[in-house]
């Protein structure tokens, strides 16, 4: 088990992969969010569509970035789903903040600069979320355990002179 957690901790990319990966996954799943909102929206209140499409995309972005963008190739445990979800929320309130926001500014917005204005917060609230997740969720992925030293006490012999070398290598 040690080896393969080694080899696990020593595919762990840097941070500039790791960061690349975080926004050719989450941001996949998020574009394609933005547009599972709008059309959801449609048919029931934004705020109810975009719960709905946060928890679905959090489930798969987790599993995602749990995969591939950390390195970890395992499946997310509930421990990291609960922490990752944790930061969706927090995303999810600035995309409803910043919706609330462009309603209170522009009577009826079109659906483009509702697009702009959702993606952009979403944008800012990711970054945000890759250093959670890098940092936080899947922190123990990202860096090498430290190792202590293990130290034995020294054996000694008291056998005979002629004899002490095959004794030391004996005691060894």
């Amino acid at each position: 088990m040690g080896t393969a957690q080694n080899r696990q901790e020593a595919a762990a990319p840097g941070a500039f992969v790791a960061f690349a990966r975080f926004v050719l996954c989450g941001g996949g799943v998020g574009l394609a969010s933005s547009f599972a909102v709008g059309a959801l929206a449609s048919w029931m209140p934004w705020i109810l569509a975009n719960a709905l499409i946060t928890v679905v995309s959090t489930l798969l972005a987790t599993e995602l970035h749990a995969r591939f963008t950390f390195g970890a190739g395992t499946r997310a445990t509930l421990r990291q789903h609960t922490q990752s979800a944790g930061s969706a929320a927090a995303g999810y309130a600035v995309t409803c903040a910043a919706m609330l926001a462009l309603h209170g500014l522009v009577a009826e917005p079109d659906a483009m600069l509702q697009q702009a204005v959702y993606l952009s917060a979403s944008a800012l609230s990711g970054i945000a979320r890759f250093a959670v997740l890098r940092l936080v969720v899947f922190a123990r992925r990202n860096r090498p355990r430290a190792t202590t030293p293990t130290l034995r006490p020294l054996r000694t012999t008291t056998a005979p002179a002629s004899t002490a070398p095959e004794a030391l290598c004996r005691a060894a």
